[in-house]
């Protein structure tokens, strides 16, 4: 459905903290899965992190970037973590 916006709680992590500026924020997105998620506060922000060294979980449980995203969930977005 094309124009349905999902009310999503997005929740930022470490550098996706900083970029988006707030630790959380609630939005209306066009999206389906949390690859879309990603991408759209992605631009929104500035960040250029590819998200193949990302991790996602959807309502606190971790999840794939190709996992659907219903309205009222929350998205916790996680940047990279260092090795060594």
């Amino acid at each position: 459905m094309t124009g349905s916006g999902k009310t999503i709680t997005v929740r930022y992590f470490a550098m996706f903290r900083e970029h988006a500026g707030r630790a959380e924020e609630t939005l209306v997105l066009d999206v389906k899965t949390a690859q879309d998620v990603f991408e759209q506060t992605r631009l929104r922000h500035g960040s250029m992190e590819p998200n193949g060294h990302c991790k996602v979980a959807i309502n606190d449980e971790m999840a794939d970037w190709s996992s659907p995203v219903n309205d009222g969930d929350t998205v916790l977005l996680f940047p990279p973590v260092a090795g060594g």
